[in-house]
């Protein structure tokens, strides 16, 4: 194995660091460890991220370095465009997982005859004082599957032009698939490193500010439908997806 090999592998684990930090994977799991309760989940998520994007980016690499295929140019724009699609989904479901919680909600109130309504939003706190239950927001480890299926997503989309470049620059196709596989140990790292990092302002806001915690997962969820409406309406219309 020459030196150029090396150089190759090694940029491809820097490679995988630098792609974790693509605004929509950042997006994405700032959704997701907006529900951190500490950085142990937060690391835990992006690990889960990181392992969905290596698998998928494992999965259709074998396929293109074996058969020498590659991605249309409309199938890898739709792969791109369903990103967009799970990051507002990502946004929405928050917020309605809020809503139902009864984090956020209507208040009605009646003064001096007058009758009015206004959003509100309770803490955990209040909650758990005034009803007596336990809370369990945080015990939904439906997270997991939620942070794997993202990376795989991530993975499918962002694989055709990774592809281009390993194909472009090695011969063999069994260091073709050691180079994936080394750019997805380091896009694991990077993801666990960024999940830790995002989930600070949430785990905070859950330990010294509850009052502002939901405040902090509305801010998140609006976010990620922002910004998966702007990736569609790029894709569909810029890049040329519907034209």
């Amino acid at each position: 194995m020459d030196t150029s090999i090396w150089a190759i592998i090694s940029l491809g684990f820097f490679l995988g660091i630098k792609h974790a930090l693509d605004a929509d994977h950042l997006v994405a799991v700032t959704t997701i460890v907006s529900r951190s309760k500490d950085w142990k989940q937060a690391s835990k998520i992006g690990i889960l991220w990181g392992i969905g994007h290596t698998a998928a980016l494992l999965l259709l690499g074998i396929f293109v370095i074996a058969f020498q295929f590659q991605l249309p140019e409309k199938v890898a724009l739709f792969l791109e465009f369903l990103v967009g699609i799970m990051l507002v989904y990502l946004g929405v479901n928050l917020i309605f997982k809020l809503r139902n919680r009864n984090f956020f909600h209507l208040h009605e109130h009646t003064h001096d005859g007058y009758r009015h309504i206004h959003p509100h939003i309770h803490t955990l706190e209040d909650i758990n004082r005034t009803s007596g239950t336990v809370d369990n927001w945080h015990h939904d480890h439906s997270y997991r599957g939620r942070s794997l299926f993202i990376g795989l997503v991530h993975g499918f989309a962002g694989s055709a032009a990774l592809m281009l470049v390993v194909l472009a620059t090695i011969n063999s196709s069994f260091w073709a698939v050691v180079y994936i596989a080394v750019f997805g140990i380091g896009s694991i790292g990077g993801m666990m490193l960024m999940s830790v990092l995002l989930s600070i302002p949430f785990v905070v806001a859950h330990k010294r500010l509850e009052s502002w915690f939901n405040y902090v997962q509305i801010a998140a969820a609006t976010l990620s439908i922002i910004f998966g409406a702007f990736l569609m309406i790029e894709i569909a219309f810029v890049q040329g997806l519907v034209l």
